[in-house]
Order: structure tokens, then sequence, then C-alpha cells
């Protein structure tokens, strides 16, 4: 099981720098399916283990490379703070099997809601068109 579960942590871990995504989002449902966790000891268990490396070695790559905004990551840092206490407050009462439907549903609106999002136009295509047509 020990390796199991680092396994299962190198795994998030890389997902995590690959695509940008927040580990839970993996995590819970490998914590639920492959440990056997009840709903909200895999949320609880998520959250201790993305608390201290929480996205440190790919904020170094992006930082390097000039692709962090430092106030919009500050500011949203303490939203979640307050949003996170929150939520943790509100979970909690709540059901495990209603908060594995939830979890689940939250993840199918993600999937449909990137599945639908139109690609951005790139802005020197925008701009040479708008030239050509100006004459």
């Amino acid at each position: 099981m020990t390796l199991l579960v680092l396994l299962l942590g190198v795994a998030v871990g890389a997902l995590v720098g690959l695509l940008g995504i927040g580990g839970g989002v993996v995590l819970v449902p490998a914590l639920v399916c492959l440990l056997r966790m009840d709903q909200h000891l895999a949320q609880g268990t998520s959250l201790l283990i993305l608390l201290p490396p929480v996205g440190l070695g790919a904020l170094r790559e992006y930082w390097k490379q000039g692709q962090v905004d430092l106030r919009a990551g500050i500011l949203c840092a303490l939203g979640m703070l307050v949003g996170g206490y929150a939520g943790g407050s509100i979970a909690v009462p709540i059901a495990s099997r209603h908060l594995k439907g939830l979890f689940g549903c939250f993840l199918i609106l993600a999937a449909f809601l990137l599945l639908r999002k139109p690609e951005p136009q790139d802005r020197t295509t925008v701009a040479t068109d708008e030239e050509s047509a100006r004459g």
C-alpha cells in the first residue's frame, strides 16, 4: 500500500505540472476508488496532501518563464483561504453519498465547460483581417 500511495503522489504531481489542475480532481477519486476511502476521508486527506507541495515544483517552472501573475495569485489564495473554511464547514455534515455525487457533478460540469469553450482567435490574424478590410 505504501508503494501505491507513493506512485499515486507521483502521478498526481505530474498531472498538476502538466495540466495545471488542482491535484484534488485526480487525487480524491483515486483515494476513493484505489484505497477505498470514504468521500469525507478522501477529501480531508487530499487537503493534507496538497497543503505543503501544492504546485511548488510546477510554480517554479512557470515563474522562470514569467507566466505567473503574482497579484492575482495572492488575492485568489486569500479568497481560497476564506472559501476553503466555508466550504469545509458546509461539506462535513453532508452525507458521504451526497458529497460524492456533488463532487462527480462538479467534474462533469467542468468537463462540459472545457469541451464547449471556443478556441481563442489569434490577435495577429484578427488585426491583419481588419487592416485588409479597410483597404
